[in-house]
């Protein structure tokens, strides 16, 4: 096989992965977000029933450094026009949704939002969203709010965080239901919201939105590829040790 030819079945097999794409999987998501408020602060309207919300920022792949500990990468990071600042995570993997996981993840938030000699009580309010798609939780609920309780009072403790966990698996007639419907659909024209069915056409349909989504695949392609190379060295390194 020539090296044209290869290239054509790569690209070929590009596109049937793509025609696969819903915004259910993390790369397709964040690309379709990426600068993209109105998508996110539809999203955000519905889960977290606000309807008067508006998105003034939007980022994906926000990676927050913890210089002595476990840094992370959050999917994606909005702020409304409150000062809110929001994270979304889509995750398929059950394990990759774990509640210690949106804890850390809400204090990762937290690291950030102060400046030196800033008093706590600047901090602004925080939530982390987690869609899956399945039922994390187990208790058959569409969304779960999970808010921080003061015992024997039953009071809210109030300290502006909140995390949220959305059931992929409850797709409804209900606002939230026809979104996560949406979420697992391959076919613009099978959507319920405009604004995401125009931004999965643009990315499915459009020559210039195939072109970007083939160079994400092959960036995504070349770094697990380093990652790979990464983890081999590591394992000779290792080996070696015990040789020696």
């Amino acid at each position: 096989m020539t090296i044209s030819e290869q290239a054509e079945r790569k690209h070929q097999e590009d596109l049937q992965r793509l025609r696969g794409f819903r915004l259910l999987d993390d790369d397709f998501m964040t690309k379709c977000f990426d600068g993209n408020t109105e998508c996110i602060q539809l999203v955000l309207r519905i889960v977290l029933e606000m309807p008067d919300l508006t998105v003034v920022d939007v980022r994906t792949q926000v990676f927050v450094e913890n210089l002595l500990k476990r840094s992370v990468r959050l999917d994606v990071v909005a702020t409304d026009s409150t000062g809110r600042r929001i994270n979304v995570e889509i995750q398929r993997s059950d394990k990759g949704a774990g509640r210690k996981r949106a804890r850390y993840n809400s204090s990762m938030m937290d690291v950030n939002l102060l400046q030196k000699s800033e008093d706590f009580s600047a901090l602004p309010e925080t939530y982390v969203v987690f869609i899956t798609e399945r039922d994390v939780i187990g208790d058959g609920q569409p969304l779960y709010r999970i808010e921080r309780y003061i015992s024997g009072s039953g009071k809210k403790f109030e300290d502006g965080s909140h995390i949220l966990y959305v059931n992929g698996e409850c797709q409804d007639e209900t606002p939230l239901g026809k979104l996560m419907h949406d979420f697992f659909c391959t076919n613009a024209s099978d959507m319920y919201y405009d604004v995401l069915a125009e931004r999965v056409r643009f990315y499915k349909e459009s020559e210039e939105g195939i072109l970007i989504m083939c160079r994400v695949m092959e960036d995504m392609r070349n770094e697990s590829l380093q990652e790979g190379i990464q983890i081999g060295k590591q394992e000779g390194i290792q080996i070696g040790k015990q040789e020696g």
